[in-house]
């Protein structure tokens, strides 16, 4: 009898422990797709051949820097044949080292999608065997609204699957934090991944460069992506053309390596044409390593706070702001003032400019995901508020000396885990919780200073689905997706 339980538990992807005790589903596991067309699925085959690579490595690998600890590299994603000599000299850097965890980067190339998907499996199959994921690929697909899953592109990209047989070769036994991005925020990125990046993890990046150009034409045109990469100018690769399929997986390590002082090394370049490509047509590769301090600087893992004074300077900015706009005549761009050249005015960051007339709501507005720095965003941000908030017309002249202005600077938005409507209400935290609300396309926010005038959680909840043009309800009868943030406040004083 219990025989028969068993071949009808695995049917159903159940596991008989006891006659009383079962495990809710078997592993679930991401077979490779890629194995035998990319690289040899054959696991003896895939060996000889990694090793093979590895010894033509060795011959132009670089010395790498013995004084700081390896914490990131770029390898190539394409077929072992073309590129798999460039990939094996970033292998070469990874011998007799251990990682607890590894941060793969990889971008998409079959679905169209912004931000990141992080798959749902429990592990990853190679021809080398399996890959356990890190506990923190579920943390930041559940918690944080910049993850997904999507399978059809957990089916169909290959960009990650192909590096990870020769993370397997070098470095034997890791857990895996897969990650496949689409355009994205790489100061909103970085922040999100700075705090998983600890002295045991590693991260890597999927990407190859330029597709398809003359030979001599890929060459130096990769050469001046890879000054890009090298210095850190995030805005220059985002604007240039053909440079490479990771371009966003690059802008977030670069974002990172640039806070957190790694120093880049290039340890090969080659291109298709050098291996098994046509010269007319070829696509280059690169493998580089980057090396920092052991230890990542707590300022970089979470925001700095803002002093009272500094949060008087963003208030001060954002009123000669609305100020210079009427200068300036109609073009109401305003004027830069300058901030002090302190690194806290640097710090991307959610932030919201509120105007306020005689108690009353004025205008506001404002980005929950930080997309540039306090320095910039502060004045943006109170031009919208003065002139472009669609609840009411754009402030007068006349009604400057009349209208009070605040400034509230936003943590990371952080996803609220709740099972029922109940435990929502529990959860939150009244006069301290900003709260974002969403289901599909609709999402509204409530700043925490709306609790002051919506106390009750329930009636916070209610007009908070309103605001989104959702039934006052709907977060009685649906979960819906929930993300908190605090909030740095600062006003102008009497």
């Amino acid at each position: 009898m219990q025989s028969r339980l068993s071949w009808i538990y695995c049917l159903l992807g159940l596991t008989l422990l006891s006659p009383l005790g079962l495990v809710a589903r078997a592993e679930v596991v991401r077979q490779p797709v890629f194995a035998g067309r990319f690289y040899p699925a054959d696991p003896n085959e895939l060996k000889s051949l990694l090793s093979e690579l590895d010894r033509q490595a060795h011959r132009t690998s670089v010395k790498p820097l013995a004084d700081r600890a390896l914490k990131a590299i770029i390898m190539p994603h394409a077929g072992y044949i073309y590129s798999g000599w460039t990939a094996a000299h970033a292998g070469h850097v990874l011998r007799g080292h251990r990682f607890a965890q590894i941060i793969v980067l990889a971008p998409d190339h079959r679905v169209g999608f912004m931000n990141g998907m992080i798959s749902d499996v429990d592990a990853y199959e190679t021809p080398l065997g399996r890959i356990r994921l890190h506990a923190d690929a579920r943390r930041l697909r559940e918690e944080n609204a910049l993850f997904g899953f999507d399978r059809v592109s957990d089916a169909r990209e290959h960009s990650l699957e192909v590096v990870l047989p020769f993370l397997q070769y070098y470095l034997k036994d890791f857990e895996l934090i897969p990650v496949v991005l689409g355009p994205s925020n790489p100061n909103t990125m970085a922040d999100v991944l700075a705090p998983h990046l600890g002295p045991d993890t590693l991260l890597v990046v999927s990407s190859d460069l330029s597709h398809y150009l003359p030979y001599e034409q890929a060459v130096a045109h990769d050469r001046q992506t890879l000054d890009l990469i090298m210095g850190f100018d995030v805005k220059a690769l985002a604007r240039r053309e053909n440079c490479a399929c990771g371009r966003a997986p690059l802008q977030v390590l670069m974002t990172l390596a640039r806070r957190l002082d790694w120093e880049p090394v290039l340890l090969h370049y080659a291109n298709s044409g050098d291996t098994a490509g046509d010269m007319g047509r070829v696509v280059g590769y690169a493998a580089l390593a980057f090396y920092g301090n052991a230890a990542v600087p707590d300022s970089a893992v979470r925001p700095q706070a803002l002093s009272p004074a500094q949060g008087d300077q963003l208030v001060r900015l954002a009123r000669q702001t609305i100020a210079a706009a009427f200068q300036d005549g109609s073009s109401r761009k305003g004027s830069v003032r300058e901030l002090p050249d302190q690194p806290v005015f640097d710090q991307t960051r959610g932030v919201f400019v509120t105007l306020e007339q005689r108690g009353r709501l004025r205008g506001c507005i404002g980005n929950l995901v930080a997309e540039e720095p306090l320095r910039t965003t502060v004045p943006r941000n109170a031009l919208r508020a003065a002139f472009n908030d669609p609840r009411f017309g754009p402030l007068a002249a006349e009604e400057l000396d009349t209208v009070s202005v605040s400034v509230s600077v936003l943590s990371p938005p952080v996803r609220l885990v709740y099972h029922d409507a109940h435990e929502l209400v529990d959860r939150l935290q009244p006069h301290r919780d900003g709260v974002i609300l969403q289901r599909g396309r609709a999402r509204a926010t409530f700043l925490p200073q709306v609790w002051g005038q919506i106390p009750q959680p329930e009636s916070f909840l209610s007009a908070l689905c309103r605001k989104a043009g959702l039934r006052p309800d709907t977060w009685q009868r649906e979960n819906l997706v929930i993300h908190t943030y605090a909030v740095q406040y600062f006003d102008e004083k009497p």
